[in-house]
């Protein structure tokens, strides 16, 4: 497997952890969400003292973090797209079962905004009667919101593009080629030809090929999928002002790790009371 490069901004037992790559993407994904959790907590700080120009740094250093996240996700998916797809060895199975196409919508990216937009908003109805302002995403003004909406709209068409051509490739699972191989080999099992004890070696790497092939078009298909993440959320950031960046990151962050926390509690639980 890839050696991947080590996560920015780790602490130094996981830089030393990470020195030879780690040898799963769970034990990279672990080390990744340590790391997330550190800049939420320098995020909360920025966002109570420091100025427009003193935020930007640290954004930009979040996002920095999400695109090395991305390209540790691409270098695994070469080895086992499979695995990035239905990911339950790293996720909980109530993450599992909100993914679209092994990650989080892109629109989800607006709900998020939105939802925490209009929370800061209302808690500081008193600041704009008065002409005050804290700068977080209560403060979207007109011509952000109207960008923001046009971004919305360009992306939802790219997510349904996505969607309609996955849609379309799971429904080559059932083509001719898949329909007559399974005929073949079932029929191999009932007539009794070895086809189990691997006498049929022919057939057996007929199949691995025709697995590989459908592989090969699910690793473009997640590789579309994490694109359209990662670029709407530079694309959002960019609208923002500093300040609002780091107001936004820190809800994003929030809601990974406590839903994260909360259904790996649950998958807990749930073994728990099947032992």
């Amino acid at each position: 497997m890839s050696i991947l490069p080590r996560s920015s901004g780790a602490s130094t037992g996981t830089k030393q952890k990470s020195k030879s790559g780690p040898t799963t993407f769970k034990t990279f994904f672990e080390c990744w969400l340590v790391e997330q959790n550190q800049h939420l907590q320098d995020l909360v700080a920025i966002s109570q003292t420091s100025t427009e120009e003193q935020s930007w740094c640290p954004v930009q250093k979040v996002l920095d973090h999400y695109e090395h996240y991305y390209k540790a996700k691409a270098e695994w998916s070469k080895q086992d797209v499979l695995a990035m797809l239905s990911p339950s060895s790293w996720t909980s199975t109530f993450e599992a079962a909100f993914l679209w196409i092994g990650g989080w919508r892109p629109t989800m990216a607006f709900h998020l905004l939105y939802s925490k937009s209009g929370i800061q908003l209302e808690n500081q109805l008193y600041h704009l009667i008065h002409g005050l302002g804290k700068g977080d995403l209560g403060d979207l003004s007109p011509s952000q919101l109207v960008r923001i909406d046009k971004l919305q709209a360009k992306t939802v068409k790219e997510e349904k593009n996505i969607s309609e051509k996955m849609a379309k490739y799971e429904g080559t699972l059932a083509d001719s080629c898949m329909v007559k191989l399974t005929h073949m080999v079932s029929e191999m099992m009932r007539r009794g030809d070895g086809y189990e004890e691997g006498v049929g070696v022919e057939v057996e790497v007929e199949v691995e090929l025709a697995m590989e092939l459908k592989k090969e078009r699910l690793k473009e298909m997640l590789r579309r999928a994490d694109d359209l993440r990662l670029k709407i959320l530079k694309a959002l950031i960019d609208i923002m002002t500093p300040s609002q960046g780091v107001h936004y990151l820190i809800a994003a962050a929030e809601l990974h790790l406590r839903i994260h926390e909360w259904g790996k509690v649950r998958d807990g639980k749930r073994l728990s009371s099947l032992t």
